[in-house]
């Protein structure tokens, strides 16, 4: 069945992905288009040759034959248009296809047998057009076996029927009335074949959808793409909770034998970890796993929101107490973490979620915590799986300079990230600009930061610029010692409280949040 709510097709109860039923969609549309230039080429292009073939056959521009195909091809740029509409239900675009082929036969049936200049045909058993539309669609449109069937014989069907009326018109002659049936036989032999078609590329989806299912979770559409995988929305196949669920696939391992297996222990390990952390602001891990094919998974909630390199690219700079209210929250997710023998690593605008949670605006919620790296009972940090899996862990722009040296780090390289991130916040700049990775950490490791209120222009509380070039220091022992200290430092500073109705009405002015 099509299930009109989600844009699923069920059979016997595996669901093709509505990702995969929404591209099908769009094919039909393709297919519509090129419809469209084949009836008007044909057109013009049968006028053309009967005009060289019989000079004095004059043009007939209007004759019935130009009709049907001007009102098919108007149906098949219709069609085409309309599946290019965002919000429309891909199953039921799949079902008016199936409408669309069977209109397609008829218009294909009258320009076959409604010439009045034939008065006795000559039956002879033939494929016609109508079969081989019947074979396309059926590699296009995924659907049941019962509906390709029913619509399949409808579609072949049109032939012997418009060969009836038109006899009964006395249009044409063909002897027995049985003629009709015994001439387009072979069409009905390719609505079996249409079917079997059919059921090929509707299981193929199938296969997908489940090969999708990450324990009780079945994916949805991609929410984006980045390094260490995949991230796509997901549902609970039970209690229909939303989700998104990230995705590192096999390839990325790079590894094969002890080498994989080690990296999926390691995995495992640090999902654990990274299950037990119970600040609101650190995004919730539901689930994690391993499927079949290895590949890693994770579940997570889903948020309503954005992050704040796309919050700062599309809105510029923070006033002062926004920034504030924001890097609070952040710290509070980061001192649980460092206080479990935790370090993330990897902290920067992209993994740092702004949006709303219950009735709260601007709430924060700091991303990918799975791949984080933990310390062992000694306090020596062990490797972790990004640098299992041959990445260099962390982003350049915002990693500290002992994580650049390759050095034994601890909670503090956060707190540099972090005061890379309130720089962003407070600027829209980058702490350092350059062309490539080398120059980027070699900045790092040498340069001076500029005052971010000399790039932004923006003016910055004193109190607050000195405390993000304190969390800049080279030397760890210069900044900030914990998340901790760092939110007090924060609330010290005296700037007007970021209030939640100032939070709500900038949301609201700026129209509903996005997932």
């Amino acid at each position: 069945m099509i299930a009109s709510g989600s844009g699923n097709l069920a059979t016997r109860g595996r669901a093709i992905p509505a990702d995969l039923l929404k591209e099908a969609s769009i094919r039909l549309g393709i297919l519509a288009l090129l419809a469209a230039a084949v009836w008007i080429v044909a057109t013009i292009g049968g006028h053309l040759a009967v005009r060289a073939m019989s000079p004095g056959a004059g043009w007939l521009w209007f004759g019935v034959p130009d009709v049907i195909a001007a009102l098919a091809a108007a149906a098949s740029i219709g069609l085409f248009f309309y599946t290019r509409r965002t919000k429309r239900d891909p199953g039921f675009i799949l079902n008016l296809g199936l409408g669309y082929m069977i209109l397609t036969s008829l218009a294909i049936a009258h320009l076959s047998h409604w010439d009045p200049r034939h008065e006795t045909m000559v039956v002879v058993p033939t494929i016609s057009w109508v079969g081989v539309v019947l074979i396309i669609f059926a590699a296009i449109v995924p659907t049941s076996r019962r509906k390709t069937l029913i619509a399949g014989i409808v579609a072949a069907s049109m032939n012997p029927v418009v060969m009836l009326v038109s006899r009964a018109q006395g249009t044409i002659e063909f002897g027995a009335p049985m003629n009709a049936l015994a001439m387009h036989y072979p069409d009905f032999i390719l609505v079996g074949i249409a079917v079997v078609i059919s059921q090929v590329v509707t299981r193929l989806g199938q296969q997908i959808g489940r090969a999708r299912e990450m324990g009780s979770y079945q994916l949805g559409d991609l929410i984006k793409r980045g390094g260490m995988g995949e991230v796509y929305r997901a549902t609970h196949r039970m209690l229909a909770r939303p989700a998104a669920i990230k995705l590192i696939r096999p390839e990325m391992l790079g590894e094969q034998g002890e080498a994989s297996a080690l990296a999926v222990k390691r995995f495992y390990r640090e999902a654990e970890a990274a299950a037990t952390l119970r600040s609101p602001h650190t995004v919730e891990l539901f689930d994690f796993g391993v499927t079949e094919d290895e590949t890693l998974y994770f579940v997570m909630e889903l948020l309503d929101g954005l992050d704040l390199e796309t919050l700062v690219r599309e809105y510029g700079p923070l006033p002062s107490a926004r920034a504030i209210h924001i890097l609070r929250q952040v710290c509070e997710s980061l001192e649980e973490a460092h206080v479990r023998g935790l370090i993330h690593r990897d902290i920067k605008p992209a993994n740092i979620h702004l949006g709303r949670v219950g009735i709260e605006d601007d709430f924060v919620k700091v991303l990918d915590f799975g791949l984080v790296k933990t310390v062992d009972s000694n306090g020596v940090p062990e490797h972790s799986l990004a640098t299992e899996l041959g990445r260099t862990p962390g982003t350049p722009a915002y990693m500290a300079p002992e994580m650049a040296l390759g050095e034994v780090v601890d909670g503090r390289a956060d707190i540099y990230a972090l005061g890379c991130v309130a720089y962003y916040l407070l600027s829209a700049k980058l702490v350092f600009d350059a062309e490539n990775t080398l120059q980027m950490l070699a900045k790092h490791l040498r340069n001076d930061p500029v005052p971010p209120s000399l790039k932004s222009g923006v003016e910055i509380p004193r109190a607050l610029e000195s405390l993000v070039l304190a969390c800049l220091s080279k030397k760890p022992e210069g900044r900030p010692q914990t998340a901790r200290e760092l939110s007090s430092a924060l609330a010290a500073i005296r700037v007007p409280e970021w209030t939640q109705g100032q939070a709500a009405d900038w949301w609201k002015a700026r129209g509903a949040l996005v997932a």
